[in-house]
C-alpha cells in the first residue's frame, strides 16, 4: 500500500511539474534581462510595451527588472563590471557608456545592425540625427536611444488671458519671458504678499546648459579635453537667472517637484521642465487651460536632449546579443516609439512616428505642441565623457546654487568648475 502511495505521489509531482512548465512564459525562449529605472506612469508604459513584445515573440522573453532609480541602477551596473554579472540590456547615460566601452563590456549596436538584414539605411535615415550622433562614440554607433526628453515650457493659458496676453502666444525669447514674468507677478488679494509669480525654477545643470548654448557658448571643446562653459556666454546665462530671481523677483527657487505642484495649483504662469513632466501632471488633474511649447531662446535655438540610451552587453552566447537587439529594434520601430511617446511624452526616435494615429491626433488637437517636437531638429547633447556625470552635479551645487545665492560671482564659480573637470580629465 505504501509503495502504491509513493508511486501516486511521484506521478502527481511530475504532472504538476509539467503543468508549471507549460505556464512559464519563459519556457523554451531566450531570456533577455533588462535592467531599467522607470517608475510611476513611465514604468507602467514600459511594462505595457514589454508585455506586448513578449506576447508577439515566440522565441524571446524580455525580463524587465526595475532598479528603482538611476542612482541604484548606476551602482548595480558598476558593481556588475567587477563581477562579470552584467544584464543583457540596460539603460545607460552617455557617461556610463564611456566607462563600459573602456572595459570592452558592450556590443556596439553598429555591429548588431551590420548582421541584421532587416535593418537598413532607410531605418537609419528615419531616426533623428541627434540620436545617432549622441550614441556614436569614437566614430562608432555603440548604443541606441531609449527614453529621450527635451525641455518644455508649460504655461497657464488662463493666467495669460486674464492679464491681456494672447493665450496661444507664450514667450519665445528670453526678453519676452522676462517681461511677462514681471507682469504676471502679483499680489492678487492686496495683503502685501505676492500670490502669483511669473515662474519658478529649480537648480538645474540642464537649464544652465541650454541657456549657455542659446547665448552662443559651448560646453567643452571638440575632443572634450577643455571646458568652454566658463565663457561670457556662461556668465550671461547665470546673470539671466540672477536677474529673474534676485533683481526682478518674478521667479523663485523651488526644489524637487515643488514647482510642478505650484504650477498645477495656478500659483505660477510658466513652468519649464522635461517633456515627461506632462505624464505626471496629467495624473494630478489640471483645472485650467494648459499650454505646452518650445522653451524661449536667446540667439541660438537649441535644446539639449536628456534621458538614457540602451546598451547591449557582450555575451558569449551570440543568440543573447541578437535577441537583445531584436527587442531594441522593435521598441524603436515607428509604431512602438510613437506609442511610447504618446504614453510618456518622451520623444519619438523616428520621424515616421508622426504618421501613427496617436501622435497625429495629439498634434491635431493641440497644434502648439508641434513646437516641442520640432526641437528635435535642432537639439544637441551633453559631452560623452565619464567625467560629465560628476561635473553636472558640481555645476548645480557649486556653481548655480552659489551664484544665485550671492556666494560666488558667475566668473569665479564657472572657473572653479572648469578647473575641476579638466583635472578629472587629465588624471
Amino acid at each position: 500500500m505504501k509503495k502504491k502511495l509513493f508511486i501516486i505521489s511521484i506521478l502527481a509531482v511530475l504532472i504538476l511539474g509539467c503543468g508549471a512548465s507549460k505556464d512559464d512564459p519563459k519556457e523554451g525562449k531566450i531570456v533577455v534581462d533588462f535592467w531599467q529605472a522607470m517608475g510611476g506612469p513611465l514604468g507602467d508604459a514600459l511594462q505595457l510595451l514589454v508585455d506586448e513584445f513578449n506576447a508577439s515573440h515566440d522565441d524571446i522573453y524580455v525580463n524587465s527588472i526595475n532598479m528603482g532609480n538611476y542612482t541604484a541602477l548606476s551602482q548595480k551596473l558598476m558593481a556588475s563590471m567587477q563581477t562579470g554579472n552584467q544584464p543583457d540590456i540596460a539603460q545607460s547615460f552617455e557617461a556610463w557608456t564611456s566607462n563600459f566601452m573602456e572595459g570592452d563590456l558592450i556590443k556596439p549596436i553598429e555591429d548588431l545592425i551590420a548582421d541584421d538584414p532587416d535593418f537598413g539605411q532607410d531605418d537609419m535615415e528615419d531616426i533623428y540625427p541627434v540620436f545617432i550622433k549622441s550614441n556614436t562614440i569614437n566614430g562608432k554607433l555603440v548604443s541606441f536611444p531609449f527614453n529621450k526628453s527635451v525641455r518644455v515650457q508649460y504655461y497657464n493659458k488662463d493666467i495669460l488671458f486674464v492679464n491681456g496676453y494672447d493665450p496661444n502666444k507664450p514667450p519665445k525669447t528670453w526678453d519676452e519671458y522676462r517681461t511677462m514674468c514681471k507682469a504676471l507677478t502679483k499680489d492678487l488679494d492686496g495683503d502685501g504678499k505676492i500670490d502669483q509669480y511669473g515662474a519658478s525654477i529649480k537648480i538645474s545643470a540642464w537649464k544652465f546648459e541650454n541657456l549657455l548654448l542659446q547665448g552662443g557658448g559651448k560646453i567643452m571643446n571638440e575632443d572634450n579635453t577643455k571646458a568652454l562653459f566658463n565663457s561670457q556666454a556662461g556668465i550671461d546665462a547665470l546673470n539671466f537667472l540672477n536677474a529673474l530671481l534676485n533683481e526682478d523677483k518674478s521667479v523663485y527657487l523651488s526644489p524637487g517637484y515643488d514647482g510642478q505642484k505650484d504650477f498645477t495649483a495656478s500659483k505660477i504662469a510658466f513652468y519649464e521642465d522635461s517633456s515627461v513632466s506632462m505624464a505626471y501632471m496629467s495624473r494630478t488633474g489640471i483645472d485650467f487651460n494648459l499650454g505646452i511649447s518650445a522653451i524661449p531662446i536667446k540667439n541660438e535655438p537649441t535644446n539639449i536632449i536628456s534621458g538614457t540610451n540602451v546598451v547591449v552587453f557582450r555575451n558569449e552566447n551570440e543568440e543573447k546579443e541578437k535577441a537583445a537587439w531584436e527587442f531594441v529594434k522593435w521598441f524603436t520601430a515607428a509604431e512602438q516609439t510613437a506609442k511610447w511617446s504618446e504614453l510618456t511624452y518622451y520623444m519619438p526616435v523616428r520621424r515616421s512616428a508622426f504618421e501613427q494615429p496617436g501622435l497625429k491626433e495629439r498634434l491635431a488637437s493641440n497644434p502648439e505642441i508641434k513646437s516641442v517636437y520640432d526641437q528635435l531638429e535642432y537639439s544637441t547633447y551633453e559631452p560623452q565623457i565619464s567625467e560629465w556625470y560628476e561635473t553636472r552635479k558640481y555645476l548645480e551645487d557649486q556653481v548655480i546654487e552659489k551664484v544665485v545665492r550671492g556666494i560666488l560671482s558667475p566668473k569665479e564659480a564657472l572657473d572653479n568648475a572648469a578647473e575641476m573637470v579638466e583635472k578629472m580629465i587629465n588624471k
